[in-house]
């Protein structure tokens, strides 16, 4: 009982670190996500004002799965493992090419056995530091540039709701071919390839810095809950043992003063 609740007091120390430490993370992810929505509202734009969707007959579907390396906060990675299976199986069924990006080693570790197959690509070394539009870029540049063609696709990532509450979301995301072929872009006159191909990237880059940003606010939040809890379960514990731990002591030395007791009235 002893080992046990020392044991469990060191632990109550770390989680309690944890917590401290994640809620001062919160903070700053909460401060920089709400510059960081306007990003996600104005990429989305485009595609809104002009209806861009992408013809029946494109079979080439891409699912960028947004999570980090970091675990102990609770189920914010396998909501977005969860939602990218249940996505690959209704989309292969419907007859498309399903391939999956991972953003997080988290992600890769949790469709690694059962739909490794579908992994395109993943980028690892997220989520020990706070996400910038530079990482964002990295990911969209790396994506463009490994000569895997897509028609349309979707950003999965969780999206903040509160210190307690998070949803998991997605945003969509077109290939140049796909925007460039849409009926209704002839709203816009002069906007020429290159500038098309500049929008193109420079959206992908901005959903995706919105999504991290997003993702990383739910993490934090969800980090800080899961430690506070862990904390309070720590303290039931260690109020039942320490109970246990008296009780048996004073059943030690009733039984020590018994015997005594015993031994002198038998003299």
């Amino acid at each position: 009982v002893t080992r046990r609740l020392k044991s469990i007091k060191n632990i109550q120390k770390i989680t309690k670190s944890m917590k401290m430490v994640s809620a001062a993370k919160y903070a700053r992810a909460e401060r920089e996500l709400k510059p960081a929505r306007i990003y996600g509202t104005g990429a989305l734009a485009l595609y809104e004002k002009a209806e861009i969707k992408a013809p029946e007959e494109k079979k080439k579907y891409l699912l960028i799965g947004v999570s980090s390396d970091r675990g102990l906060c609770g189920a914010i990675h396998t909501s977005i493992a969860k939602t990218l299976k249940s996505e690959i199986t209704n989309l292969s069924n419907a007859g498309k090419e399903v391939m999956v990006v991972g953003v997080g080693d988290k992600i890769r570790g949790l469709l690694q056995r059962t739909h490794g197959n579908y992994l395109l690509m993943t980028f690892k070394e997220v989520g020990r530091r706070p996400p910038s539009f530079g990482d964002a870029s990295v990911i969209a540049s790396e994506l463009l540039n490994s000569g895997y063609e897509f028609d349309e696709g979707s950003v999965i990532y969780n999206r903040f709701r509160s210190v307690i509450s998070y949803k998991t979301d997605e945003k969509p995301i077109f290939s140049l071919e796909t925007v460039a072929g849409s009926e209704s872009l002839s709203i816009y006159d002069d906007i020429d390839a290159d500038v098309l191909r500049n929008y193109q990237e420079f959206t992908l880059a901005n959903i995706l810095y919105y999504s991290l940003k997003e993702s990383t606010t739910s993490e934090q939040s969800a980090r800080m809950t899961a430690m506070d809890n862990a904390s309070k379960n720590a303290s039931e514990m260690i109020d039942k043992l320490t109970l246990t731990f008296n009780r048996t002591r004073q059943a030690v030395i009733t039984k020590e003063l018994i015997e005594i007791i015993s031994g002198a009235a038998a003299l």
